[in-house]
């Protein structure tokens, strides 16, 4: 199941008392008896080969015994590294028998994307290296928001397959002191992360009410991220947990984070936005309104429509956001151009009824 090294015993980075590895084991990304400090020592490669093997049905074994738990999905990581062909037998094995499961796919080659969905057989695939990335720099800068209509244009029927986030446990959260600073300083590319298109959303432990991941825990030390290697508590997480069971209240900056993220996500679970259509409003421009810092967008289904506009700036503004006339027809209603003017705070977004 494994790589070994034989006559070469295991060399660690980091010291660890005890602990002897004779003949060595490839690590998880790294082909080597003497894996450097930014490697994934802690964890060990397995030998998949691209035919079936006795590796294969170990670990459909695994992967069923949680489905039998009653496990939803399983998010495969950084799916590259391991042959697709055994990923589409999995896929297709567990499918039989649990079919409602979700596989999901951390890719990063985006000239992939269509192979893993449609060959392989994921459900969702992670959109980092598009709208994740996008709507950082969008928000770090405060520019360069017409990338993101170019995104969703390339991915085309895709873009239902895909899984938008903001935060997972290997980029920085939004709040610290590496990416936003504050919850708030997130709202704008929540707003588009969330309700821009049809593909899913997911939603990490604690961006609800703004952890920061700020604290210096043991293996994963102060890098803005909440660690996943140690046996460490996230305060706010407890507070939040406390809260739901009587026994303590959130800060009160918390419980304001958690007001927004619950009405945008109850907002996200109306029709319009859960199977309407998408229509992209940033060439109708107005007064007020910046390609580059501005991102407006329409939302609707058969019985309503929705306009929301996010604001990348570090200040407030006033836009002025134009809804042509063939923006109605799209959406099967009868209407003239008609343009509207709208108060979108610093880093932060309105969402209108229309």
């Amino acid at each position: 199941d494994f790589y070994y090294y034989p006559g070469e015993g295991l060399v660690l980075p980091v010291p660890a008392d005890g602990y002897r590895e004779y003949p060595a084991k490839a690590s998880g990304n790294c082909f080597s008896p003497a894996p450097g400090k930014d490697d994934w020592y802690e964890t060990v490669r397995l030998n998949y080969c691209d035919f079936h093997t006795a590796t294969w049905d170990k670990m459909y074994g695994i992967v069923r015994f949680w489905a039998r738990k009653g496990v939803a999905g399983f998010r495969c990581d950084m799916v590259e590294m391991v042959p697709p062909e055994f990923f589409k037998w999995l896929i297709a094995r567990i499918k039989a028998e649990f079919p409602d499961i979700v596989f999901i796919a951390e890719v990063y080659q985006r000239e992939k994307y269509r192979f893993y969905a449609e060959e392989v057989g994921f459900d969702l695939l992670y959109d980092k290296c598009g709208l994740y990335d996008i709507l950082r720099s969008c928000t770090e800068t405060g520019r360069g928001a017409s990338a993101i209509t170019g995104n969703w244009q390339s991915l085309g029927g895709l873009q239902d397959r895909m899984l938008d986030f903001l935060e997972n446990h290997d980029e920085q959260r939004i709040a610290s002191d590496f990416f936003a600073g504050s919850a708030e300083g997130g709202y704008a590319a929540l707003a588009v992360s969330l309700l821009f298109n049809g593909a899913s959303f997911m939603l990490y432990a604690g961006q609800e009410i703004g952890e920061r991941g700020m604290d210096a825990e043991g293996f994963s030390g102060l890098d803005g991220r909440t660690s996943i290697f140690d046996f460490c508590k996230v305060a706010s997480l407890q507070r939040l947990y406390k809260q739901l069971h009587g026994k303590e209240s959130l800060k009160s900056s918390e419980l304001k984070v958690l007001s927004i993220y619950r009405s945008l996500l109850c907002t996200a679970r109306l029709g319009a936005f859960r199977t309407g259509k998408t229509y992209d409003l940033c060439y109708a421009q107005g007064k007020g309104f910046s390609k580059d810092s501005h991102f407006a967008f329409l939302r609707g289904d058969g019985s309503e429509l929705w306009l929301s506009a996010s604001n990348f700036q570090d200040s407030s503004c006033r836009m002025a956001v134009t809804v042509p006339a063939e923006a109605f027809t799209f959406f099967g209603r009868s209407g003239t151009s008609m343009a509207f003017e709208l108060e979108v705070p610093a880093k932060g977004f309105c969402i209108k009824k229309l």
